[in-house]
C-alpha cells in the first residue's frame, strides 16, 4: 500500500507540473482555436500521460483507475479540454486492456506508448447513450473475417484517433449475446467520419460521427469471443465514471482558486472583497462541496479498483455529486466575479461551459439516478 501512494505521489508531481508549466499557458487558446497543439499532444505523450493504464513493460505507466483520476483532476485545474483528451485516450485503452489478445496488445501498446497513437471508443449511436436492443451497426461474419455497417454518434476524437473499437451486434440479430467488439484503423476503407460537432464547452476536444459501410477487417480484429461486447461495456462504463467525476472535481478546484485570487485583488469599498462575508461564505461552500465530492470519487475508485460489490451505485453516486458540484462551483465562481465573470478574458466562464459537459459525458446524470433508484430498491 505504501509503494502505490508513492507511485501516485509522482503521478501527482507529473501530473501538476504539466498542467501548471506546459498546459495552463496554452489553455485560453485552446478554447478559442478549438484545438490542441500538435506539440502538446507529443510532450504528453512523452511525460506518458496517453498510455496511463498501459503496463510499464509496453512503456505505459501502469497506472490503477486512482491515479487516473489524479491525472485528470490535476489538468482539469487548468484546462477541460485536454483533461478531457487524456481521459478519453485512457478509456479508449480500456477494451484492449479487458478483451485484447496477446497479439493485440503487442501490436498496439507500443504503438500508444511510443509513437502517440490514439484510441477512440465508437458505441453509442442515434438514440444517444448506450442501449443495447436499439444499436443498429451489424458486423457479419464470412470466410474473409466481418464486414460492419451502421453509424455511431458522438465519437470522441472521431477522425483524429488511428484506432477505434467499435461495438457492432451480430448478423443476423440474436436475441442473446450478440454484442461483439472490433478493433479498427482509422485508415480503412469503408470508414468515414461526419463534421465536427459544435459545443459550448471542451471544445478543444474532436467528437464526430462515425460511419461504416462495408467495412472489411480480418477476424484478427475481433476482441475477445463473440458475444463479449456487453460485458465490455459494462465495465468501461463502471471505470469512466470515476474520473469523469475527478474532472469535475478539477474544474471545481481551478474555478474557486481562481475565484479566491480574484477577491483577494477585486477593492470595493475600499477593501478586497475576500473581506466581505457573503463572499467568504460562498467560496467556503464551494470548497466544502468541492471537498465531498473528491472524497467520493476516490472512494469509488479504489471500490473498482480493487472489485468492491458496490461499485456499481458507489460510483454512478460520485459521477452525480462531483459533476452536478462542478456546475455549481463555476457558476458560483462567476458569480463572484460580477459582470467580469462572463467574459472571455477570465478562465471561469471557460470551466463553466466545461463542466456543464461532464454532467452529459459518458452517462447523463439522468440515467445514473436511474441506476442508484434501481440499486436501492432491489435492497
Amino acid at each position: 500500500m505504501e509503494r502505490m501512494d508513492k507511485e501516485r505521489e509522482m503521478v501527482r508531481e507529473l501530473a501538476t507540473k504539466t498542467a501548471q508549466k506546459v498546459i495552463a499557458p496554452h489553455a485560453s487558446e485552446i478554447d478559442a482555436t478549438e484545438e490542441i497543439p500538435k506539440a502538446l499532444i507529443e510532450c504528453m505523450g512523452k511525460q506518458g500521460l496517453l498510455s496511463i493504464l498501459l503496463p510499464d513493460e509496453y512503456g505505459g505507466i501502469n497506472g490503477d483507475l486512482p491515479s487516473l483520476c489524479i491525472v485528470v483532476e490535476e489538468i482539469a485545474k487548468v484546462s477541460g479540454s485536454v483533461a478531457l483528451f487524456i481521459l478519453a485516450q485512457s478509456i479508449g485503452t480500456l477494451p484492449l486492456s479487458i478483451g485484447g489478445s496477446d497479439s493485440q496488445k503487442e501490436w498496439l501498446y507500443p504503438k500508444i506508448s511510443q509513437e502517440n497513437t490514439l484510441m477512440a471508443i465508437a458505441l453509442n449511436e442515434g438514440e444517444g447513450e448506450f442501449h443495447l436492443p436499439s444499436l443498429k451497426t451489424f458486423a457479419r461474419k464470412d470466410s474473409e473475417g466481418y464486414l460492419l455497417n451502421g453509424e455511431k454518434c458522438s465519437v470522441t476524437n472521431g477522425g483524429m484517433a488511428q484506432v477505434y473499437t467499435v461495438f457492432a451486434q451480430g448478423f443476423p440479430k440474436k436475441e442473446e449475446a450478440s454484442l461483439s467488439a472490433f478493433l479498427i484503423e482509422g485508415r480503412t476503407s469503408g470508414i468515414q467520419f461526419g463534421e465536427r460537432e459544435k459545443r459550448i464547452g471542451m471544445k478543444g476536444v474532436v467528437t464526430a460521427d462515425l460511419i461504416l459501410k462495408d467495412c472489411r477487417i480480418p477476424g484478427e480484429n475481433l476482441l475477445g469471443k463473440e458475444g463479449e461486447g456487453e460485458r465490455m461495456v459494462r465495465e468501461i462504463l463502471l471505470r469512466s465514471r470515476p474520473p469523469i467525476g475527478a474532472l469535475a472535481v478539477g474544474l471545481a478546484q481551478g474555478a474557486i482558486e481562481y475565484a479566491i485570487q480574484y477577491a483577494n485583488g477585486r477593492i470595493q469599498f475600499g477593501k478586497p472583497i475576500s473581506s466581505f462575508q457573503a463572499i467568504q461564505f460562498m467560496i467556503a461552500d464551494m470548497a466544502t462541496q468541492a471537498e465531498a465530492a473528491r472524497v467520493l470519487i476516490y472512494q469509488a475508485a479504489e471500490e473498482i479498483e480493487t472489485y468492491g460489490e458496490d461499485s456499481e451505485r458507489l460510483s454512478a453516486i460520485a459521477k452525480i455529486f462531483a459533476t452536478d458540484v462542478a456546475m455549481k462551483v463555476t457558476t458560483d465562481a462567476v458569480q463572484i466575479l460580477g459582470g467580469y465573470g462572463y467574459m472571455r478574458d477570465y478562465p471561469v466562464e471557460r470551466m463553466m461551459r466545461d463542466a456543464k459537459v461532464t454532467q452529459l459525458y459518458g452517462e447523463s446524470n439522468q440515467s445514473q439516478r436511474w441506476l442508484i433508484a434501481r440499486h436501492l430498491m432491489r435492497e
